[in-house]
C-alpha cells in the first residue's frame, strides 16, 4: 500500500491516540494542534509537528486526506478559515475527514462550502475512546461519496477494523452518532442514579456494580465510566462537556425533525445542570457525584 502523507488538526486524546495509530502502521503524518503537550506527543509518535492548520495542509499531496478532530463546529470553521487555515491550502481531488460530534446542518454546511474547491467531504464521526482509538478498534460512522470512501479506504482500516457505512449523504454520519450519543448519556446518567441510589440504601457499590454488569441493567458505559470512578480513577478520557454537547445537539436534532423525547431532554439537562455546578472539566463518570449530591433530582428553577 502506498502510504501518503496525511494531515491532522488536533491531537488531544482521540486524535493523539489515532495520530500514533496511524504512525506505528507506517503513514507519514503532519499534525497541528495548539495545545503544545498534545503536540510534543505527536512529534514523539514521529508526527511532523506544524505552526499552524494551513501549514499541516500543505503537507498533503495529490488526492491527500485531511483529518479534523476538533471539538464542534465553531473549532472546524476557525481550523478551515480562520487566520493560517487549512482551506486556503486544499486542492481539487483532496479530502476532508470530517471527526467531531457536531450538528447535522454544520457538517452539510462545512461539505458545501468546500465543495466548489473540488474537495470532498468523509462525515466520520467516532465512538469508542482513546484506547480504541490507539487500536484501531473505535467505530468509525461514514458518511459521503463512495468514489472518496474508496479512495481511502486503507487509511480507514487501519484507523478502524469497526466501520459503518451509514450512507452517501453527508451528515448521516453525525445524525447516527447523535443517536447513540443520546444513548449513551441516557444509560449513563440511569447507571449513576442507580449507584447513586444503591448507596443510599447502604450497598457496596462494587459489588453491585458486579451484579449489574451481568444482569439487565449492564450497559458499556456505565461499566467503563463508574468503575473507574469507584476505583479512585478520575483522570478525564472524556470530559463531561462533551457528552452535555452532543445530549444537547440530538435533543435539538429530534426536536426540529418532530421528536421530542422522554427521557432524552432530562439526561441533557442533568449534563447541562452539571456544566453549571463546574464539572465541565471532569471525566464525564464524576456524573455519579452529581446525582449523589442531587437525591432529589434537578434543582428547581
Amino acid at each position: 500500500m502506498n502510504r501518503v502523507p496525511v494531515a491532522f488538526i488536533g491531537a488531544g486524546l482521540m486524535g493523539g491516540a489515532m495520530v500514533e495509530r496511524l504512525r506505528e502502521r507506517g503513514w507519514p503524518v503532519a499534525v497541528h494542534d495548539v495545545d503544545p503537550a498534545c503536540a510534543e506527543r505527536a512529534r514523539s509518535a514521529g508526527a511532523t509537528v506544524c505552526a499552524s492548520a494551513r501549514e499541516a495542509a500543505e503537507h498533503l499531496e495529490e488526492g491527500g486526506l485531511l483529518v479534523l478532530v476538533v471539538v464542534d463546529a465553531a473549532q472546524c470553521r476557525e481550523v478551515l478559515w480562520g487566520e493560517r487555515g487549512a482551506a486556503a491550502a486544499l486542492r481539487s481531488g483532496q479530502t476532508l475527514l470530517l471527526c467531531p460530534t457536531i450538528a447535522p446542518e454544520d457538517t452539510e454546511a462545512i461539505a458545501a462550502r468546500l465543495a466548489p474547491l473540488g474537495v470532498d467531504t468523509i462525515d466520520a464521526p467516532m465512538s469508542g475512546g482513546p484506547a480504541r482509538a490507539r487500536a484501531g478498534t473505535m467505530s468509525l460512522m461514514l458518511a459521503g461519496p463512495e468514489a472518496a470512501l474508496q479512495r481511502h479506504a486503507g487509511l480507514l482500516a487501519d484507523l478502524s477494523n469497526s466501520q459503518f457505512r451509514v450512507g452517501e449523504r453527508v451528515g448521516d454520519g453525525a445524525r447516527t452518532k447523535l443517536v447513540n450519543n443520546l444513548l449513551a448519556g441516557i444509560n449513563l446518567a440511569g447507571a449513576a442514579e442507580a449507584l447513586a441510589l444503591a448507596q443510599r440504601l447502604g450497598l457496596d457499590l462494587a459489588r453491585t456494580l458486579d451484579v449489574i454488569e451481568r444482569s439487565s441493567g449492564q450497559s458499556w458505559i456505565g461499566s467503563d465510566r463508574l468503575r473507574r470512578q469507584l476505583a479512585g480513577d478520575t483522570a478525564p478520557r472524556a470530559h463531561m462537556t462533551l457528552l452535555a454537547k452532543d445530549t444537547r445537539l440530538a435533543v435539538a436534532a429530534g426536536r426540529a425533525a418532530g421528536h421530542g423525547g422522554v427521557l432524552g431532554p432530562q439526561a441533557a439537562a442533568v449534563f447541562a445542570a452539571a456544566l453549571q455546578e463546574g464539572m465541565a472539566g471532569l471525566d464525564d463518570g464524576a456524573l455519579i457525584d452529581w446525582m449523589r449530591a442531587h437525591p432529589d433530582g434537578l434543582p428547581k428553577p
